[in-house]
């Protein structure tokens, strides 16, 4: 398990990660999410043990991550950290022994890897010479060549084409059953609300969301109600107290609306009308994320 209690870092006068405090669980998936600058990165070489925190602790079951807890976590930066003049067989047996591997036996699962995500054939091609994506699945592959303990996964599907990253959630999935604690980063809420169960929302550093993503979204209130049909009362609708607004997705009328509570009084406004759709649905992580994070700039 990974915990982080109180963490507290100062660049100068800036402070860039404000007293903040969460638990990944073994097997657990994790969200962190913010805009660029909100402090994700400066949170990660924390946990990495790179730079230290002012104030607070960083714990791997029970352990202070230093240079003997580091061989158990794996990082997917979301820029490329690969030495592109070695081929893609050099580049991992590398990054395996970095993490303390037995070099005879790290190309078995070399092998395995490679045809996992069907690249065997570039497995002596140098590195620069591989597409973006393929590029993507090498830098997975080197941070996860040592079964980690805690993954840590900053924009991962960056390059990746819809086939490849199904390749890669897989894989994702597989880790999570292997009991490996995982922290996902992404710009891409669908990502989030794929993976996460848990999540935590910065700005400035400062955590403004946090807790399972069920109750998050039961603590925004805001629900959506999706109507289609012929003869809707739309003027009536808008007129309802709670109603936030209406619009048109997708051939179908969203009806946003305050809380559940406003719910049936939409329902009999139009349970005379030829209605072929009616559905009360949650807010999209990315629509929690706009209004915490949109309404602090503001």
């Amino acid at each position: 398990m990974l915990k982080v209690k109180n963490i507290v870092k100062y660049y100068g006068n800036n402070k860039a990660v404000d007293n903040l405090s969460f638990e990944v669980k073994d097997g657990e998936i994790f969200g962190l999410l913010g805009e660029n600058g909100a402090g994700k990165t400066t949170t990660f070489r924390i946990i990495m043990g790179l730079i230290e925190a002012n104030s607070g602790e960083v714990l791997l079951d029970g352990k202070k991550i230093d240079y003997s807890i580091t061989d158990k976590i794996g990082f997917v930066t979301e820029e490329r950290s690969l030495l592109t003049k070695l081929t893609v067989l050099e580049q991992l047996k590398f990054y395996g022994v970095l993490k303390g591997l037995d070099e005879r036996l790290i190309e078995k699962d070399i092998d395995k890897w490679l045809e996992r995500f069907s690249i065997t054939s570039y497995k002596n091609r140098k590195i620069k010479e591989l597409s973006k994506g393929n590029q993507q699945k090498i830098q997975f592959i080197s941070a996860i060549i040592n079964h980690p303990k805690l993954l840590i996964l900053d924009e991962p599907f960056t390059g990746l084409d819809p086939i490849n990253v199904k390749m890669m959630k897989d894989a994702i999935y597989e880790l999570q059953k292997e009991g490996t604690s995982i922290i996902f980063s992404s710009h891409q809420m669908e990502y989030i609300e794929d993976f996460c169960e848990k999540l935590v929302i910065l700005v400035k550093g400062h955590p403004v969301v946090s807790g399972s993503l069920k109750q998050i979204k039961e603590d925004f209130g805001i629900k959506n109600i999706m109507l289609r049909g012929e003869d809707l009362p739309l003027d009536k609708i808008k007129a309802v107290k709670g109603v936030l607004g209406i619009s048109k997705v997708k051939g179908e009328i969203e009806v946003k609306i305050k809380d559940k509570n406003v719910a049936p009084k939409i329902f009999s406004l139009i349970k005379n009308s030829n209605i072929t759709k009616y559905d009360v649905v949650e807010p999209t992580l990315n629509e929690i994320f706009i209004a915490k994070v949109g309404g602090i700039h503001e």
